[in-house]
């Protein structure tokens, strides 16, 4: 039960992640055409994207893990057969999510990148 609730949290998060980096290059549709048209490729306006939107999970993944630390301390009493401070789990869970994260930023990324600078700008 407790795996079912985890990959139903992880798909949720993947799904807030793509609305909101979709939403953000839906705003920058201009500025993406203009880069386009002034000689930017496919690959510069997708690392542009994902280094936006990764700095953020970045940023979401540090304090979540600083959080988890402290409220693993607080129930450390409550686990069995781990620590509250286990690394492994901490470092596991940060790289999935990084890995579900960056693969939800490549989605809008790849199809803002693959739209012509003429109808980026007429929009």
């Amino acid at each position: 039960m407790l795996g079912v609730f985890g990959v139903l949290g992880l798909l949720l998060a993947a799904v807030g992640i793509y609305g909101v980096v979709g939403f953000d290059v839906a705003l920058r549709t201009r500025e993406f055409g203009v880069r386009v048209a002034l000689g930017a490729d496919r690959r510069q306006v997708i690392g542009l994207i994902l280094r936006d939107a990764m700095t953020l999970v970045g940023i979401g993944l540090v304090s979540g893990l600083a959080l988890a630390f402290v409220a693993g301390r607080l129930v450390a009493s409550q686990l069995t057969g781990v620590s509250g401070a286990d690394p492994v789990s901490f470092i596991g869970t940060a790289a999935l999510l990084a890995c579900v994260a960056g693969t939800a930023c490549l989605i809008p990324a790849w199809r803002a990148a693959s739209r012509s600078p003429l109808a980026a700008l007429r929009d």
